[in-house]
């Protein structure tokens, strides 16, 4: 979920050439479909607004009629500065959506069928953010919504536990791409962590290898 975008791109790309079917959603049907253009026979592209539960109730409905997945990534998220005292009642709302709420749906409607009807197994994994664990001044609502994350990771790692489903979650500080190339110092992006690499770390907990791996939250910070 969220599939497009620096990371996005990174996981389908991680999981496709493991040989894993992958249906990879955004917000984006051109983005999507050029996305699964570049992997014919293996991803599938479908778009939703994964902020709405109206939007993600109607795309697992069409996910329904491939199958319960094994594997789910919810990499949906953005980021807008503010402090506290500047973030307006908009900007509030639109993080909380965009980086907790479009989680909480996916993993809402993904739990209902990985862990019924004696399917069982499978994993399910969240991206939090570095800012979720060490408070910096002017990444207020977004450092709350991301935090939001890794406890909805926790809680919902515990309710599954018996039905054999894994949620675990990763922690990317500053990530490699080209937008945060343009918009931050080059002395930040020396030691920011490439899409790929955070990929491997997602791929790694949704495989047999990480059977025993839990309801954590995996910093992948790089050097930062």
């Amino acid at each position: 979920m969220g599939a497009t975008g620096g990371l996005g791109t990174a996981v389908v790309d991680a999981f496709a050439r493991r040989g894993d079917r992958v249906i990879a959603v955004a917000r984006s049907r051109a983005e999507v479909s050029q996305l699964a253009a570049n992997y014919p026979g293996v991803v599938t592209g479908d778009t939703a607004d994964l902020t709405s539960r109206l939007e993600v109730d109607d795309l697992w409905e069409r996910i329904d009629r491939v199958g319960v997945p094994r594997w789910v990534v919810n990499v949906t998220g953005g980021f807008r500065a503010g402090k506290v005292v500047d973030t307006t009642p908009d900007d509030f709302t639109f993080m909380m959506d965009l980086n907790l709420g479009s989680a909480w749906w996916s993993c809402r409607a993904a739990a209902r069928r990985m862990s019924g009807g004696g399917q069982g197994g499978g994993c399910i994994v969240n991206v939090s953010s570095r800012s979720a664990l060490v408070a910096e001044p002017g990444a207020a609502a977004y450092a709350i919504a991301k935090a939001g994350v890794i406890k909805l990771t926790e809680v919902l790692a515990a309710e599954l536990k018996t039905s054999g489903v894994r949620v675990n979650a990763v922690v990317p500080a500053i990530i490699d791409t080209p937008e945060n190339r343009k918009s931050l110092p080059e002395k930040l992006i020396e030691k920011a962590v490439a899409p790929a690499e955070i990929a491997a770390v997602i791929a790694y907990l949704c495989s047999e290898a990480a059977l025993a791996v839990n309801g954590t939250a995996i910093p992948v910070y790089g050097r930062y």
